[in-house]
């Protein structure tokens, strides 16, 4: 049987470019068991309130809520149990350095399949004040009003 080709997105924490500022995006990939890659390949992931620590210099994810197999049985596995991400040891000393060191922090930013193969892309993120937010939400605002007039517009004056 060929493998999959492609890039296939599965989930994705839009709540993280809400309350952080992504600096760099990495990618990883994770140690999984067979009935939750079947519960990947069917959608029920959440990676809401994840983040990613470093302990005894592998990488682990925390919080990424992979719902049981529904066809599993004694084989399911705790569905908030840490995640081992797969990252050259090189890649994983150099990001515990920056987060030590600038006070930053790694967060999954979504999770796909690349030809068959479960990955995780890893944002290193520093956090936005509540100001921030609000400034970033303004700005947003903005640009969606100034599109809408400017669409409004173009169709006004070509009737």
């Amino acid at each position: 049987m060929p493998k999959r080709q492609g890039v296939k997105q599965v989930a994705s924490n839009r709540k993280a470019f809400h309350d952080y500022y992504i600096l760099e995006k990495f990618e990883a990939g994770i140690e999984l068991f067979g009935t939750e890659v079947k519960s990947v390949r069917a959608g029920s992931v959440n990676l809401k309130d994840s983040f990613c620590a470093v302990k005894d210099g592998e990488l682990f994810a925390r919080g990424i809520h992979i719902s049981p197999y529904e066809h599993g049985n004694i084989f399911n596995r705790d569905p908030m149990r840490p995640k081992r991400l797969l990252m050259h040891r090189r890649e994983i000393l150099r990001l515990y350095d920056r987060v030590k060191r600038d006070g930053l922090t790694l967060i999954p930013l979504s999770l796909y399949f690349k030809d068959s193969l479960v990955k995780v892309e890893l944002g290193l993120a520093k956090g936005k004040k509540l100001y921030d937010k609000r400034e970033s939400e303004a700005a947003r605002d903005t640009a969606r009003e100034l599109s809408r007039t400017v669409r409004e517009r173009g169709t006004g004056k070509a009737g």
